[in-house]
């Protein structure tokens, strides 16, 4: 087992307030500020380049549905084990984040998974509960049994499956898709069929068989990237073909082996799919599916509307922190969203801008995630504007020229190593103090010894912010 699959979870902290004194590094916070009308109308969601896919009048990207697999892809994931008692927290928690449907092991696999079938679909949730199955009569049967809203049905296409993993022809398979198909709809239950493989298939085979299942009466029929070969070019090429065949609803899943998961995502809700399938921090088979926090960050930032509207944000570091201690992984500090650094911004040009207005270097606002922004400042990129910033929120009272002197002094100080919140206040504190005193703070020895009487005495009145 990786060492990252052995660590202990760290959560996800709301930075700001009292957790703030817990940042090792150093960063000041930045107002979440709301901007006018114009600023939003010239800043939010630009297109600068335009795109001709996302006006394609097959588009889902404004309406689009997703298919929450934690509780089925995610138990594939090396390091899970999920007992009854997590399997109902982590439902609850999605089913509070808004997802569409959530998606379990199939009840055949064995018999608790069966009895978490069954418990998790008396929860009564406002998101339909679905069940993934081979295309087998015996886990059709079970599956309708337990009362689910739906069962997603698979089987595998390609010649690699074929040959070394169920050992059936196209007509075989044809044939028990209707099958079972038949059978599941004469339960009154919602269906779909799934080709396994399917960038991997041959293109005649693909369309004949979504074709049957379609005239049969499937709700979906399904697209899975199975081991992360496809890019987004081909997933544009492959679901605007079927959109071109199929009537039903086009359901996509796609692997992350070649980290195109997500941009894969995106792309086949521009050709007309209308279901993707997630999983919470992108647990699953290998490298996982598209994370829930990472694909709703792709379509936030292409209908922020549409997506506020319909899920809970503020809820995504919940049900992450839920699964990452589930599961015995540390949050990415480059999480999507949620990571620690997703709203820091470090270097002084940046800065500056942010300051300013946040949406220069921000396509995602952090209050609409529960989140705050940073600005890093104790380090040798820094600029004079976030130092300055730092300066106004401790009420010192200090010129543009007394900044940037207080600034050159941060960075000589950095190039020796990082320095913390608490050393950048102490600088300020004393160049606030040398200044009033009337002494040349900016000579090496007279600030040295201001820096060390500073840190000696410590009086609650300088910590505090007051001088």
């Amino acid at each position: 087992m990786s060492d990252c699959c052995e660590s202990r979870p760290t959560k996800i902290q709301r930075v700001g307030e009292e957790e703030a004194k817990n940042i090792s590094e150093t960063h000041v916070g930045v107002e979440n500020k709301v901007a006018t009308r114009g600023e939003n109308e010239a800043l939010q969601g630009v297109q600068p380049f335009g795109s001709s896919r996302y006006s394609d009048f097959l588009s889902n990207v404004s309406n689009f549905k997703i298919i929450e697999s934690t509780l089925r892809e995610g138990e594939q994931f090396a390091n899970a084990f999920f007992d009854t008692e997590t399997k109902i927290r982590i439902a609850k928690a999605l089913d509070e984040f808004g997802v569409d449907c959530i998606e379990l092991t199939s009840p055949a696999a064995s018999e608790q998974s069966r009895k978490d079938c069954e418990a998790i679909c008396k929860l009564g949730l406002k998101a339909k509960v679905i069940t993934h199955i081979r295309c087998h009569m015996d886990d059709a049967r079970i599956a309708v049994e337990t009362g689910v809203d739906g069962v997603d049905v698979v089987m595998g296409t390609s010649k690699f499956l074929r040959e070394y993993s169920h050992g059936k022809d196209m007509t075989y398979i044809t044939k028990k898709a209707v099958e079972v198909i038949n059978f599941v709809k004469s339960k009154g239950i919602e269906i779909r069929f799934s080709t396994e493989d399917s960038f991997r298939s041959d293109l005649v085979d693909l369309l004949s068989i979504y074709q049957v299942v379609d005239k049969v009466g499937v709700n979906r029929v399904g697209v899975a990237d199975t081991v992360g070969v496809a890019n987004p070019r081909q997933v544009y090429d492959l679901v605007r073909t079927l959109r071109g065949v199929v009537g039903c609803d086009i359901e996509c899943h796609f692997h992350n082996d070649t980290g195109c998961a997500i941009a894969n995502a995106y792309t086949a809700l521009e050709a007309g799919a209308t279901h993707v399938d997630t999983s919470v921090l992108g647990i699953g088979e290998r490298n996982g599916i598209p994370s829930l926090g990472g694909f709703i960050a792709r379509m936030y930032a292409a209908d922020r509307d549409y997506v506020m509207s319909k899920y809970n944000l503020k809820a995504l570091r919940d049900v992450e922190n839920i699964v990452a201690d589930a599961v015995q992984v540390q949050i990415p500090f480059n999480n999507y969203v949620t990571g620690y650094c997703a709203f820091t911004h470090k270097a002084g040009i940046h800065a500056k801008a942010i300051l300013a207005n946040p949406s220069t270097y921000e396509i995602l606002k952090p209050e609409d995630f529960g989140m705050s922004r940073y600005v890093s400042i104790g380090h040798r990129l820094t600029g004079w504007n976030a130092v300055k910033s730092r300066a106004q929120q401790l009420g010192l009272d200090l010129t543009d020229d007394q900044v940037k002197a207080a600034t050159n002094r941060i960075k000589v100080m950095a190039d020796i190593k990082d320095q913390t919140m608490e050393d950048v206040d102490a600088i300020l504190h004393v160049f606030s103090r040398g200044i009033k005193a009337g002494v040349d703070v900016t000579h090496d020895a007279v600030f040295e010894k201001l820096l060390e009487q500073h840190n000696v005495a410590r009086p609650e009145s300088i910590t505090d912010g007051t001088n």
